[in-house]
């Protein structure tokens, strides 16, 4: 396991916290039913194949 060969200080520890952004998940519209409905491009399959209603209860 890599271990830091010194201790870092405070505020970089801070500062290197800080670049950690999270994105919010690029929506791509599918249609299900004839109703349009925009959910996350990695979920689309499971949309599609009726694995996840829209209503977002599992089937």
């Amino acid at each position: 396991m890599a271990v830091p060969k010194r201790k870092l200080s405070r505020s970089n520890t801070r500062h290197r916290r800080s670049n950690w952004k999270a994105t919010p998940p690029d929506l791509v519209p599918i249609t299900i039913d004839g109703r349009e409905y925009r959910v996350p491009r990695r979920l689309v399959r499971a949309y599609e194949r009726g694995l996840i209603q829209p209503d977002g209860s599992l089937s």
